[in-house]
């Protein structure tokens, strides 16, 4: 697990811009994967895992909840955009939600991410709004968007 950590740290690095301050820190990534309700997966090139030795060039973490799934985070290195990795751990996780007994996916975003396209292609709508959730390095405050994703 340590080394799917620093994956997922590398693909959060390179993939989340720090002005709008979504990446987690390790101790956030290892927290969250200590508790038994956490789920992630990794792709290398949007249709398998990487091999032991390889870096990420996407994941997700996810925590399960009575009925409901919440996709926490889903990064995709900058280089590999475009070419269906997103949807891809999408899929992985709507499968493995559903394994789980999960009847909806949820998550929440910034207005204005640009992920907002795939995850809507995907079957996400929006369910609720946070006014000025977000606050940016530089101190804009941004809404937070709840979306949904029917699955059962």
């Amino acid at each position: 697990m340590t080394d799917d950590i620093d994956r997922i740290m590398a693909v959060m690095a390179a993939a989340f811009d720090p002005e709008f301050r979504e990446a987690w820190n390790r101790r956030q990534v290892e927290d969250a994967m200590h508790f038994g309700n956490c789920h992630y997966a990794l792709t290398a090139d949007g249709s398998q895992p990487p091999a032991e030795d390889e870096p990420a060039a996407g994941f997700f973490l996810s925590r399960t909840g009575f009925e409901e799934e919440e996709l926490l985070l889903l990064g995709v290195l900058p280089a590999f955009r475009k070419r269906g990795l997103g949807r891809y751990l999408l899929e992985q996780l709507r499968e493995g939600a559903s394994e789980r007994g999960a009847k909806r996916l949820l998550l929440e975003m910034r207005r204005g991410n640009p992920a907002e396209s795939l995850y809507r292609s995907f079957g996400f709508y929006p369910i609720g709004e946070r006014r000025d959730y977000y606050r940016t390095q530089s101190g804009a405050r941004i809404d937070a968007i709840t979306f949904a994703c029917d699955i059962g």
